[in-house]
């Protein structure tokens, strides 16, 4: 399909309308200042590039910023000869074919316009520069004051347009694929058929493919990461608004389409690993082009520095109170994965996986049996790395103790030779002591800790002495 799905014609006017490109102004502010620019433009009025001989056209020289007033110099350079004239203001009138440059005080040279002046009875005219979304607009015209019947034009040979009202030909958005050899016929109504020049006609890029790029190239897990979609748009189409949209991988949108050329990730994670790229939109919808993609690596820091902790500190707990293991890293990203093992018998007590340098491991109520030497380890998958053994001892309090025996000394008055008498009881034995004396009672509970029968019995309570007259033990 040729890319001429969408053709306008207009009727051949009295004059020639004015088209977008007929006078440029070019003014670039950079933080409120203007900025140079490399080279000035040259306009056209009327905006063709092909005039009958006789004809005259307006060249103007628009510089962005001109320091000082004075002469604008001009070049033309036809059939290898270069010829200078300067000019008061900064427009000539141009009669004669040729490359024509500009130049201002203290400036880069212009690029060139090429202007034809022919001597043939039919010519096909075309403005000096398209961009891609310009509106194409080509006339034939014939000489003197013949008119035109049927019209013809041609694209790389092919006819892709016939009128009978000697109209023009309109493109209202022309694209890259629309450059080409372009060429009029025209029928005159005598009969006549005369054919115009072939033209070249080179429709511009308005703005280049982006490129993206990422800023560190590597960035590291949980750091920051910037995203810049570069492209740049031409001195003559400096208000052209442009629009921006990044993806990752197969049309995963990372933003929605924005003034912005660039998007910061705050924090970037070893899954955003993957293939970037943008794409930059002009206000025409048409003109969409997309950057190359670009691979993303986001790099991990292995864990270090490996500590275990407990809560109370110094690993020291009561029975039945609550206990906890403390694993954290000096370093190291993304999701880890903390282990608890017991050193002395070889088990694991525990793990747990967060996106985080610490991670806690709680007994509510600790036992006896929960005293030992624990250690941790932690792993993020760039290699695991373990911490130092830590003793943990559990020490009772009266609630758990258990009572082994009561011990009970009577003393009888009046026998003070006599050595005192000592009996041990367990918790369920009951004694009886003889009528008739009168004694006094010293008695001892003795308590020890549940599986703790290898430590030295202690004495839990203690009862006063008390002098008992005329009581009667049963």
């Amino acid at each position: 399909m040729l890319p001429w799905a969408s053709l306008l014609f207009l009727g051949v006017p009295g004059h020639a309308p004015m088209l977008p490109w007929a006078s440029l102004l070019f003014l670039a502010a950079v933080g409120g200042h203007l900025a140079a620019a490399p080279k000035p433009m040259i306009s056209l009025h009327p905006p063709w590039t092909t005039f009958f001989k006789g004809e005259v056209v307006t060249l103007t020289c628009i510089a962005p910023r001109v320091r000082a007033a004075g002469n604008i110099k001009w070049y033309r350079w036809y059939l290898g000869t270069e010829m200078l004239c300067e000019t008061p203001g900064n427009t000539l009138k141009a009669r004669v074919s040729g490359r024509y440059k500009c130049q201002t005080q203290d400036s880069l040279l212009s690029d060139d316009v090429s202007l034809i002046f022919s001597s043939g009875w039919l010519i096909l005219q075309a403005p000096h520069s398209v961009f891609e979304g310009d509106t194409l607009l080509l006339r034939c015209q014939v000489k003197g004051r013949e008119k035109l019947g049927t019209v013809k034009y041609s694209w790389n040979g092919k006819v892709i347009s016939t009128s009978d009202k000697g109209q023009d030909l309109l493109i209202p958005q022309a694209s890259l694929n629309n450059s080409g050899h372009y060429q009029c016929i025209g029928f005159l109504e005598r009969n006549y058929t005369y054919k115009s020049s072939n033209r070249i006609i080179k429709i511009q890029e308005l703005f280049p493919r982006p490129k993206l790029e990422v800023t560190p190239p590597q960035p590291t897990e949980g750091g920051s990461a910037n995203l810049s979609c570069h492209t740049r748009l031409p001195l003559e189409r400096p208000d052209a608004l442009l629009s921006f949209i990044f993806f990752r991988d197969r049309g995963v949108m990372l933003s929605n389409w924005s003034r912005s050329p660039e998007l910061q990730i705050t924090a970037i994670w070893r899954e955003d690993s993957g293939s970037y790229w943008c794409a930059a939109a002009a206000g025409v919808p048409s003109i969409r082009k997309h950057s190359l993609p670009m691979q993303v690596r986001v790099q991990g820091v292995p864990v270090s520095a490996v500590l275990l902790e407990t809560q109370p500190q110094g690993g020291q707990v009561l029975a039945g109170e609550r206990l906890v293991l403390v694993c954290s890293v000096a370093e190291g990203t993304g999701d880890t994965t903390f282990f608890w093992h017991r050193e002395d018998t070889g088990e694991s007590v525990g793990s747990k996986r967060q996106r985080s340098r610490r991670a806690e491991l709680e007994i509510p109520a600790v036992r006896g049996s929960h005293a030992g030497r624990y250690y941790c380890t932690a792993d993020n998958g760039h290699g695991l790395a373990r911490s130092g053994a830590l003793n943990v001892t559990v020490t009772g309090h009266p609630g758990e103790g258990g009572l082994v025996y009561s011990e009970i000394q009577v003393i009888q008055l009046g026998q003070e030779a006599a050595a005192p008498s000592s009996l041990s009881l367990s918790s369920s034995s009951s004694i009886s002591f003889p009528p008739q004396h009168t004694s006094v009672v010293y008695s001892s509970v003795k308590t020890q800790l549940p599986e703790d029968s290898a430590r030295e019995v202690r004495s839990q309570d203690e009862d006063a002495v008390e002098s008992y007259e005329n009581v009667q033990f049963a």
